[in-house]
């Protein structure tokens, strides 16, 4: 059973920065592909970015290319998000994911077995 713990969020003017942070905790960190999705308020949760198990690979939502950036750090079992040049429309509840161990990277919500409580991220303008 692997837990997930975020943190890191809070209110940014726009075009401010956040990182956020997740560590996990049980079962083998680096088995999993791990991922970030948001939940603005009245919206359905969505994709933003994911990486692989050893870090070597990417995937973003268009929305937040070259703005947002996934790493991770298996040697302390956490994975990060670098939010630049933050939006308002950015504003949401941020989760953190692992997916279904020695799955690869990917962007399907059901293929990630492990959620973390969110952590919320607010963007004025």
């Amino acid at each position: 059973q692997v837990r997930l713990v975020e943190s890191g969020g809070g209110l940014v003017q726009a075009g401010g920065s956040l990182r956020l942070s997740c560590a996990a905790s049980g079962g083998t960190f680096s088995s999993h592909a791990m991922g970030w999705f948001r939940q603005a308020p009245r919206k359905e949760r969505e994709f933003v970015a994911a990486i692989t198990r050893g870090g070597g690979s990417t995937l973003y939502a268009d929305s937040v290319k070259g703005r947002f950036t996934i790493s991770r750090d298996n040697a302390k079992n956490t994975v990060y998000l670098q939010m630049n040049n933050l939006k308002p429309e950015d504003t949401a509840v941020y989760y953190c994911a692992a997916r279904w161990e020695y799955l690869s990277a990917g962007r399907k919500m059901d293929d990630y077995g492990y959620w973390g409580q969110g952590t919320q991220v607010t963007v004025s303008s």
